[in-house]
Order: structure tokens, then C-alpha cells, then sequence
């Protein structure tokens, strides 16, 4: 998904950041996705460890070969969905506007603008150990509006994110005073 698919740039507009989620918040996921994938083997090892003539039967055989099944679709459909979440959350960064874009299911998305000339407050959050080490933590965007916060999740270098973002919010704010000067 590229960036022109999703927002309609203006002509005067450039993109100044692209900021996905950092990688490293999925490796929880993923450790979770492998140990859930694990389970059912170390349940299959131990009955038939166990109770080995169990799993032989004409009707039990079968029904264990389809729950494990089902069990393995519903995990892989859990990491899919966990996964296109993470990966379509984005926020896009222009000279004039900030593009949020939720993705909280498979089939709902939501997409919020902000003007950046509307901006009162941008504040950086590191939380924790592995935040701080990988650089990463929530840049929140405030405006005088309560329902129209914007908050950056989990994205890279939080502080030169909020440093950029005070200082668009200064120039863009500076040329729509200049239009409104000029009478445009």
C-alpha cells in the first residue's frame, strides 16, 4: 500500500514522515503465535507418551486430526488479523496535515486529518525498559478540540518526532496567518 493510494496530496504539500509502528512491539506476538503452535504437538507427545492406544481408534483419530485442525486455522487467523494491524497502522506527516490511519479490524478502518496549524500541544511518552533501549514510545498530538487527539503508537524516535512536529505546526501556522493577513 503505497502512500498516494491512500491520501490525495495537495499541490503545495510534501510528505515529511511515513511512521509505522516499530518492530520490535510484534515479537511479543510472535513469540505468542510460536508457543501457541507448539501446543498442540506437546499435546499430542504426552498421550501418546501416555496413553498410546488412545489415538488409534476409528472415530477418535479422526475427530483429534480435525480439532487440531480447526485449532491451527484459528490460530493462524488470529496472527493474520493481529499482524494486519500492526502492519496498516500508519500516520502520514505533511507540511500541512497529519493522516491517521486506524486499522481495528479486518474491515474497519478509520482515518482522522489533523491541520497542523491546529496543533496546541505535541507530547513524547517512553515507557519501560525495552522502550527506552529501542527507542521507540507515543507521540500524542493535542489540539483545543477533545475529539480530535492524535496519538502515534509505538513509533521510532519519539522525541525528534515531537521536535519536527512543533516546529511544522510553527511554520504552517505562520502561513495561514500570512493568508489571512494578505486578505487570501
Amino acid at each position: 500500500m503505497s502512500v498516494p493510494d491512500i491520501i490525495k496530496k495537495k499541490d503545495y504539500e510534501k510528505i515529511i514522515f511515513v511512521l509505522r509502528r516499530h518492530p520490535i512491539t510484534f515479537i511479543p506476538i510472535m513469540f505468542l503465535f510460536i508457543v501457541l503452535m507448539l501446543v498442540p504437538v506437546a499435546v499430542y507427545l504426552l498421550i501418546e507418551n501416555l496413553f498410546p492406544s488412545i489415538l488409534t481408534g476409528s472415530i477418535l483419530y479422526p475427530l483429534t486430526v480435525l480439532l487440531g485442525s480447526v485449532y491451527y486455522l484459528s490460530i493462524y487467523l488470529f496472527f493474520y488479523v493481529q499482524f494486519i494491524d500492526f502492519y496498516l497502522d500508519m500516520w502520514i506527516v505533511t507540511n500541512d496535515r497529519i493522516v491517521d490511519i486506524e486499522q481495528h479490524n479486518l474491515f474497519h478502518r478509520v482515518i482522522t486529518e489533523l491541520d497542523l496549524y491546529r496543533i496546541q500541544d505535541v507530547t513524547a511518552q517512553v515507557q519501560g525498559i525495552f522502550s527506552t533501549l529501542f527507542k521507540y514510545g507515543d507521540v500524542t498530538v493535542k489540539t483545543a478540540s477533545t475529539t480530535s487527539n492524535i496519538i502515534f503508537r509505538n513509533v521510532s524516535n519519539p522525541n525528534l518526532i515531537r521536535e519536527q512536529l512543533i516546529k511544522l505546526a510553527d511554520e504552517d501556522r505562520k502561513f495561514h496567518y500570512s493568508q489571512e493577513q494578505s486578505g487570501g
